[in-house]
């Protein structure tokens, strides 16, 4: 009888049940979306958070800058070793979609991927807001425009999408949170954009008129640029990684 009901609970545990769209997805991948949801969340309180707390210790931007990248760079290197067996650690729409592009991902897991990205970054946001005393969501104002900018989000998303594949494709999956971190907290720097190369960070700053904030009419083009990086590196990846593997 234990053995029929270990059985049992494991087939359970494994049963599909409804998403939102109420598609049919396996438990590990509602475990998945769960753990995008949160991880985003985290990062996206990291990233408005450390904005909202420097801003109001230092009236010196670069010192701002300095702190918001560091926190930023420090969250990311934790949430990626906490969430990457459980979901992959994306915690960005096109990490999801250049994955699936280059055939590692179900197409039919893109869509949830990114809605529990979007939502997990919208509550990160909310609770920065609020930790800090301001209000849940207020719209921010700062207009991030201009070609200089849009090129640096090509950029930047671009050499992270880079990053995140050539170490998974060449087998140094281990070194992919040290990576990402560390070039995150520099493209911070080496880009005229402070590089968000993230759809879903980008929509959910729209909603804190704080430092990292971004107006929401800035927002669009930002996220046509990302995915133009992403697209960009992708080809990069299979050409550099093709299909059939390395030909020595």
């Amino acid at each position: 009888m234990a053995r029929a009901a270990r059985e049992r609970s494991e087939r359970e545990r494994e049963t599909p049940r409804p998403d939102a769209t109420g598609l049919y997805l396996p438990a590990h991948v509602l475990r998945a979306l769960a753990g995008e949801f949160i991880g985003t969340a985290f990062l996206l309180a990291g990233v408005v958070g450390s904005g909202i707390m420097a801003e109001r210790l230092s009236s010196d931007v670069g010192v701002v800058l300095l702190a918001n990248a560091a926190a930023t760079a420090g969250v990311l290197l934790v949430i990626i070793h906490m969430f990457g067996p459980v979901s992959g650690a994306h915690f960005n729409p096109v990490v999801t979609l250049a994955e699936a592009a280059l055939g590692d991902r179900r197409w039919a897991e893109v869509l949830p991927y990114i809605v529990s990205q979007v939502a997990g970054g919208v509550v990160g946001t909310i609770l920065a807001n609020l930790m800090f005393d301001l209000d849940a969501v207020n719209v921010s104002t700062k207009a991030r425009d201009g070609a200089h900018l849009w090129l640096a989000e090509v950029v930047a998303t671009y050499g992270l999408v880079l990053v995140v594949f050539m170490l998974v494709r060449s087998g140094r999956v281990q070194l992919v949170a040290g990576a990402v971190a560390a070039y995150i907290g520099a493209a911070y720097w080496f880009t005229s954009s402070t590089s968000f190369a993230n759809p879903a960070v980008t929509a959910a700053r729209t909603l804190s008129d704080t430092f990292a904030g971004i107006d929401p009419a800035s927002a669009p083009i930002f996220v046509v640029m990302q995915l133009v990086g992403a697209g960009l590196a992708a080809a990069t990846v299979r050409l550099l990684y093709p299909p059939g593997g390395l030909v020595e």
